[in-house]
Parts: structure tokens; C-alpha cells; sequence
């Protein structure tokens, strides 16, 4: 047994731009501590290379944004959410750019990109590109590595904060929730596995928040670092949170196929400056499937890119940009040309070869615009919450707008009741006193390979109602195999995130078979037509309770 070894007044679990921007913006008033399962930097924040969407130039809109994420949406967002999103888009640059982010400005980017610190008032210096979907140049960036400036700006400013504590090397096992007397929950802390110690330890907090990014490594090819394992939103689900629409997976178009090339992504930007879809014949392919052709959101030319393959045979497409100046190119996408040149790809004179892969999960433990949940004190941001944004797929560039708008209004809820509330007496203490180590680690190895092919090939870019059954059935019986091994043995991180990954896939799975329509990121074959009825897929845990 392990006794409670630490109290803070918030708890952030995870260390990407959600979790240390809320961080930040709570400082000032409380403790902070935040948790990163591995080193901060494995968060898929450092590897997003596209940008922030913000209206800046006077030419574009907040009702053309508006309307813009409501389409890619396919009726699914809720529009009160988008506008309370997008409308604050100009405060978070403003807010970035004090915390000193060096975007791309339109002078930088003429002097090849020599990143420097402009003042929050100079917003209409900054250099805007644009995405799929958006009908405008709306996107605000850091040449081709936009997460990496971000994260690296705002882990510097928490590291400096003499009110932060942020702790690598811990995973979260599960969330401390404790009974009240209207028969709802509160979270009064989290049970820690300390990679290091091996230990399970305890820490107390105020209030807790999510933030640890989505479920994309359900998947056996995807764009995601090894952690988006869906931690948080199997968390929120076993203590009783709602989870909804969790069978809108995003599929990123193009991802590097290359052998050694592991996970890495080019950026909807190229297509954004005009880089085209081909086949290996030269063929362009997608005005085929769209009238906005390279440009059209994700789940149009993932889609399309999937039929092609599928019709030929073949292991990937291709993405040419070679039409451009040498120097726009290097100018632009210097990282991009960078990473394919170790692999052999000059990008100013060869085409990419390029796959979907599985990107962004647009589901999530659902929350309201502050980031609030089911669970009294516990708060979901970022990747992990479902909070009405993204609808059945999530525009471009759209997901790092929502951090920060979600925790700027998390820290809000938190600045309104942290004199209110106190630390919990009593938590339940871990009890380990009936596992023992385990000698069959292979089993943990190959379930976790079993589950990511399962979801690649039965509940993948384009669906079916047999091939969803088929990975229903396979894995319940494999979440019962996972139970019985998790209960029997001591935690290890290769066990808690196949516990995760199995839940996570089952609930993709269950909410794929309640979609009797295809919509957006789901795509299913026997129901081909959008209905017109718009409803979110809502799952209720057993332990949820309404008051």
C-alpha cells in the first residue's frame, strides 16, 4: 500500500499547449502541478506544423470562419461553440505573442524566415497562410513547425513560474472520485505510477484537468507520438464522465510513407500554397471527388486518397510541389524539406509519397465551454474533450485555437471557486497487496499489436457494419483478457496504456455501430447518405449519475 505524498491545488495531467497554457493562466493564484507521462516534449503539440486559425486580415471574417468549421463540421458542431471559439481567436494570439511565440511575420518570412518576437499590437504583420477547408489565409504559424514554437515558448514560462511544478516520467492510473450527497461525483486526485520508482503513488488536488491529447495510436499507422494512448478519456470514463462522438477519427491525408520515416507528417499548408495530388502516372486525382480539390477538408481527401489506393493496388500517392521556386519552398517548409531530405526525397525536385494516417480524435469525454465535465472539480481540454467544436471533422488548425480558448475559460471556472473548496480527507489508499510482477510481458505485446490492427483494418477510413461487428465482438473478449491481467499483475506503462487503448477502441467501436448514416469522418458503406436528422453520438457510463 502507498501512502498520499503530495497536495496541490490543481493537477494538469499532461504538458502540451492545453495543459500548460491552463497552467499559466491559474499560476498566479495556486499551485499548479503538471504531469507528463514521458519527456514534456512527446506531447503531439511539438509535432503540429501547421498553425493557429484566427481571423487577422481585415479581408476575412468571424462569420466566414463561423461558417467555414460549420461545413467541415457536416452539421454536427454546435454553433454557439464555434462562435464562442473562433470570435476569441485574436485574444489568443495577442496572448501568445506576450508570452513571446515568434510567428511567422510577413517580414520574416521575406528574410527566410528568421523567427523574432513582434509586439501583441502588430497582429496585422503576421504572415497567414491557408488550410483546407477555410475559405480565407487565416492561419497564423511558425514556418512548418508551429507546435514546436508554441510548446517550447510555454514550457520555458512554466519553468520560470515558481509556482509550477512539472514532474516527467509519471503516467496517471486512474482518477480519485469520491461519493457526494446529491449523487454526483468530485475528483479529488489521482492515483500516479512514477516510471522510476515503480511505485504507485498518490497526490491529492483542488481541482484536476485532462489534458493528455487523443487516441490516435488505436491505430496501427498513425501521425501521433507513441503517448496518444486516449489516457484521459478512458480515465473520465471509468470514474463516470459522458463520452461522445468518438467514431469521428481523423485520418491526416498525408502522412511520409517511407519505411524508416516513423510518424511523420506533411503539412496541409503545402497543399495550401499549391502542392498537387497525383498518382504514380503523374494523374491528378482530386477534382474527382470535390470541386475544391487539394483543399478540401480531411476527410474528402483521405477518402480520396484511400479509393485510389484501393482502386490500383498501389501503397501510396503522391504530393508535388516541385512547380514552386526551390526558394519558396525551403522558405516555407524548411523542417518538412529538411526531415525527407535524410530520407532520400529532394521535395523542390521530387514528388512525396504519402499515406493517410490516423491524426486527430474529434470525440471525447464531453464538456461545456469551460472545460467542465460530469464530475465535480474535474476539467477536460484540448484533444481528450469533446466540446462541440469540431463536429463529424475538425477543420484545420481549429484544435490548437480550442486549447487555448478551453483552458483560458478552465482557469476562469477555477479562479471562481478556489477559495471555495478544500482537499479531501481520507483518499482510498492504492492496494497492491494481491498482484504480483508478471513473467508473460508478451502477451501485453501482442494484444497491443492485436487492437491497432483490428481498428486499422475493420474501423478504419471507410466502414462496414459487418467489419465493425467483427471488431466489436474480437474486442470485448480482448478488454476481458486485459482485465484479468491488469488486476492480477503490478501496473507497468505498457499495461496501463493497453488497458486505455482497448477501452478507447471499444468505444469507438460502439459508438461506429450506433451511426446508422455516413457523416464526415464516418464512413460506412451500407449507410452511404447523410440523414437528415443531426444528433451527437452520446455514451452514459454505468457509474454516471444524473441529478
Amino acid at each position: 500500500m502507498m501512502s498520499q505524498t503530495q497536495e496541490t491545488d490543481i493537477l494538469v495531467i499532461g504538458s502540451g499547449a492545453a495543459g500548460l497554457t491552463l497552467a499559466l493562466r491559474v499560476a498566479d493564484f495556486c499551485k499548479v502541478t503538471v504531469l507528463s507521462k514521458s519527456d514534456l516534449r512527446e506531447g503531439a503539440t511539438f509535432y503540429a506544423q501547421g498553425g493557429i486559425a484566427a481571423v487577422l486580415d481585415e479581408t476575412d471574417s468571424i462569420e466566414s470562419h463561423i461558417n467555414d468549421t460549420l461545413n467541415a463540421g457536416v452539421g454536427l458542431c454546435n454553433p454557439q461553440v464555434v462562435e464562442h471559439i473562433v470570435s476569441r481567436g485574436s485574444e489568443v494570439v495577442t496572448w501568445l505573442l506576450q508570452q513571446g511565440v515568434p510567428f511567422t511575420t510577413k517580414t520574416s518570412r521575406e528574410e527566410n524566415n528568421n523567427l523574432k518576437s513582434i509586439n501583441h499590437e502588430e497582429l496585422g504583420s503576421l504572415h497567414l497562410t491557408q488550410e483546407g477547408g477555410h475559405s480565407h489565409r487565416r492561419i497564423i504559424h511558425a514556418t512548418d513547425a508551429t507546435g514546436k514554437a508554441v510548446f517550447e515558448t510555454l514550457r520555458e514560462q512554466a519553468i520560470n513560474h515558481p509556482s509550477i511544478e512539472l514532474i516527467e516520467e509519471c503516467m496517471a492510473v486512474d482518477l480519485i472520485t469520491l461519493q457526494l450527497s446529491n449523487g454526483k461525483r468530485k475528483c479529488s486526485g489521482l492515483y500516479v505510477f512514477n516510471k522510476r520508482t515503480r511505485n504507485v503513488e498518490i497526490i491529492a488536488a483542488k481541482f484536476v484537468a485532462l489534458a493528455t491529447g487523443g487516441a490516435s495510436k488505436t491505430y496501427l499507422y498513425t501521425s501521433n507520438p507513441d503517448g496518444a494512448s486516449g489516457d484521459g478519456i478512458a480515465m473520465a470514463w471509468r470514474a463516470g464522465c459522458r463520452i461522445a462522438n468518438m467514431e469521428f477519427n481523423q485520418f491526416h491525408p498525408t502522412c511520409l510513407y517511407h519505411p524508416h520515416a516513423k510518424s511523420f507528417l506533411i503539412s496541409e499548408a503545402l497543399r495550401g500554397e499549391g502542392a498537387m495530388l497525383e498518382l504514380s502516372d503523374g494523374t491528378r486525382f482530386m477534382s474527382k471527388f470535390d470541386k475544391r480539390g487539394e483543399l478540401a477538408p480531411r476527410d474528402i481527401v483521405a477518402r480520396a486518397i484511400d479509393h485510389e489506393m484501393k482502386r490500383l493496388g498501389c501503397d501510396c500517392v503522391y504530393l508535388n510541389i516541385t512547380h514552386r521556386e526551390p526558394s519558396f519552398v525551403t522558405g516555407h517548409f524548411p523542417n518538412i524539406y529538411e526531415r525527407c531530405l535524410k530520407f532520400g526525397i529532394d521535395i523542390t525536385k521530387d514528388r512525396i509519397p504519402v499515406v493517410p494516417a490516423a491524426h486527430y480524435t474529434c470525440g471525447g469525454v464531453l464538456i461545456n465551454e469551460k472545460g467542465e465535465t460530469d464530475i465535480d472539480n474535474l476539467y477536460a481540454i484540448g484533444e481528450t474533450s469533446c466540446s462541440g467544436l469540431h463536429g463529424a471533422n475538425r477543420m484545420a488548425s481549429n484544435s490548437l485555437l480550442e486549447c487555448f480558448v478551453v483552458a483560458f475559460g478552465a482557469a476562469s471556472s477555477i479562479s471562481e471557486r478556489i477559495n471555495s473548496v478544500g482537499f479531501s480527507e481520507s483518499l482510498p489508499v492504492w492496494d497492491e497487496s494481491k498482484v504480483t510482477n508478471s513473467d508473460d510481458e508478451v502477451l501485453v505485446s501482442h494484444n497491443w499489436d492485436e487492437i491497432r490492427r483490428l481498428m486499422w483494418n475493420f474501423v478504419g477510413i471507410v466502414r462496414s457494419t459487418k467489419r465493425l461487428e467483427v471488431a466489436d465482438r474480437r474486442i470485448k473478449a480482448l478488454r476481458e483478457e486485459i482485465r484479468d491481467y491488469y488486476r492480477k499483475n503490478r501496473v507497468t506503462n505498457d499495461n496501463l496504456e493497453l488497458r486505455n487503448i482497448a477501452l478507447v477502441a471499444e468505444l469507438i467501436i460502439t459508438c461506429a455501430l450506433q451511426r446508422n448514416e455516413s457523416r464526415g469522418l464516418h464512413y460506412i458503406v451500407d449507410y452511404p447518405k447523410t440523414q437528415e436528422e443531426i444528433k451527437d453520438t452520446l455514451l452514459v457510463p454505468p457509474s454516471f449519475f444524473q441529478t
